[in-house]
């Protein structure tokens, strides 16, 4: 799960021809297990509509930012599957072709990065960057990536002037008093109702299953018989919704840093857990500087890294950085580390200098840039999407005393994001349309092997979601890096990991039993 700025929390992730020939696409009759069979009627329509049409591929529009050969399109679904003749919207798509011979080509490989609400359009790029842990793939695969339904370039939602969304500071997410409370309670309501003002008519259809049989639509419009998907972080469950849905569609799908798929944890309990998952990640990492005091001389142990952090964040709530870094913003930069291990070495240089004297590179990592004004249109679309998709997937918690309890209590033992993140999703709380009950994810009549990987001390997608998941997709193969905990394992090189992913898409070979790795490398300063 991707989390970004958020209301009063934080301030601001071709040559070569496709298959030729209309190719019919297959039956969706599996559609029925959620939502009902208009829904399975309509994907098949939609489906069957964009197996004849095709994809019209031309060079990518110059403000997309994805140079030759690198082509770009649009397949067209419905708004709403159980009136698949009723109102369409656009899926943006593009796509790089294998780089091996015709005889190696093997399909086309679709892209998810996760959210809700990433774009997958840069993936083509590791094809054109020539991505080492990418080139034995790609010969075998077109990369194909797409927006999502709400997503950037495709049909895009909104619920906030992208200029004001991203605005610093912002209140601090940990609260000193009940008048703190109101104050966020009453921005994550006026939120929820600026969805609804700017974007009403998407968000009953802003859904996983419905993000789901669009991906459908789009296996269909690619000429493909069946889905090679890859998806990271959200982008495995709407993997994992996909399969339940679709079992006989799948051909390959490697699903990186698991969210957990049980309904009873989408999603107000899997940002609980997050925020559990979270603070064990902070811990590393300030263990991890401690180690490095000799570079950073942020403190030699974890206990004076921390003291340095809560110094900061008061300094921050008395007196905004620059005037505009406060402590939610602190939080959105920091947050970083716990997440990637890439972010390991620049967030502890950036606090390095700071503590150094230098200011202004704490500002530029930190605060919002109001001249970048394509980039705060995405910032504010991504959260739209994460905002809709979620508080519509399932039914949230309406009382405030819930919400307050239980991130009270989680506060105590985790306060690194616990308030931050309930902020964040409380929109759902007084959500404005309808809320859908979760999918039943699991196996279904002519499921492939599903490659699983996950690092075990991952903090946005905690590693029981991976063991659920496997539990639920018969067959399924569990790859596991031990002691390690950046998210999107597939990106991190670990020959152990790669290797595995690369046999897997290039043979649909898995090992015979569950496998554990050694950690990659630890970052080093």
């Amino acid at each position: 799960m991707r989390r970004t700025a958020a209301l009063g929390t934080a301030g601001a992730l071709v040559a070569g021809t496709l298959f030729a020939g209309a190719i019919a696409a297959p039956t969706a009759g599996a559609d029925s297990r959620s939502g009902g069979p208009s829904e399975a009627r309509g994907v098949k329509i939609a489906a069957e509509r964009a197996a004849k049409k095709g994809i019209d591929w031309a060079d990518c529009p110059a403000d997309w930012g994805l140079a030759k050969p690198i082509q770009c399109g649009f397949v067209t679904v419905p708004l709403d599957y159980a009136r698949p003749n009723g109102k369409q919207i656009s899926i943006a798509v593009d796509r790089i072709g294998n780089t091996g011979t015709a005889a190696e080509r093997q399909g086309a490989l679709i892209y998810n990065p996760g959210g809700p609400g990433g774009s997958g359009l840069r993936f083509p790029a590791r094809v054109t960057s020539k991505h080492p842990l990418w080139v034995n793939t790609a010969k075998a695969y077109d990369f194909v990536g797409f927006d999502p339904r709400g997503v950037g370039r495709s049909t895009p939602i909104s619920c906030v002037d992208p200029q004001e969304f991203v605005k610093a500071p912002k209140l601090d997410p940990v609260p000193d008093s009940e008048a703190d409370k109101r104050a966020q309670r009453k921005l994550a309501a006026e939120y929820a109702d600026g969805c609804a003002e700017r974007s009403g008519w998407m968000l009953p259809h802003m859904t996983t299953p419905n993000t789901a049989r669009d991906l459908d639509v789009v296996r269909a419009a690619l000429g493909e018989k069946k889905l090679n998907f890859l998806g990271v972080s959200y982008g495995t469950y709407l993997g994992a919704v996909y399969a339940t849905l679709f079992p006989g569609h799948v051909r390959r799908m490697v699903v990186d840093s698991v969210v957990n798929p049980s309904r009873d944890k989408i999603w107000y309990q899997a940002n609980l857990d997050q925020d559990v998952a979270f603070q064990m990640r902070w811990n590393d990492w300030k263990a991890w500087v401690a180690k490095n005091d000799a570079t950073f001389h942020i403190g030699d142990t974890p206990e004076k890294v921390e003291a340095q952090w809560l110094k900061l964040r008061a300094t921050a709530k008395q007196n905004p950085i620059g005037g505009v870094v406060g402590p939610a913003e602190l939080i959105g930069f920091f947050q970083g580390a716990p997440y990637y291990d890439s972010s390991w070495v620049p967030v502890a240089q950036t606090w390095s200098k700071y503590l150094a004297g230098d200011t202004q590179a704490l500002v530029d990592a930190a605060g919002p840039d109001m001249s970048d004004t394509a980039g705060n249109i995405r910032a504010e679309n991504g959260n739209a999407v994460y905002t809709a998709v979620e508080c519509a997937d399932a039914k949230w918690p309406t009382s405030w005393k819930k919400w307050d309890r239980d991130n009270t209590r989680l506060h105590r033992d985790n306060p690194f994001l616990t308030w931050s993140n309930a902020w964040m999703n409380l929109p759902c709380a007084t959500w404005p349309s309808k809320q859908h009950t979760p999918v039943d994810v699991k196996t279904g009549k002519g499921l492939p092997p599903v490659l699983i990987v996950q690092a075990e001390r991952d903090a946005a997608t905690p590693y029981e979601g991976a063991v659920e998941l496997h539990k639920r997709l018969k067959g399924s193969r569990l790859i596991v890096e031990k002691d390690a905990g950046s998210h999107g394992v597939t990106g991190v090189t670990n020959p152990c990991v790669n290797q595995r992913v690369d046999a897997y898409l290039l043979t649909g070979a898995v090992d015979s039993a569950d496998v554990t790795c050694a950690p990659h490398a630890t970052p080093k300063p």
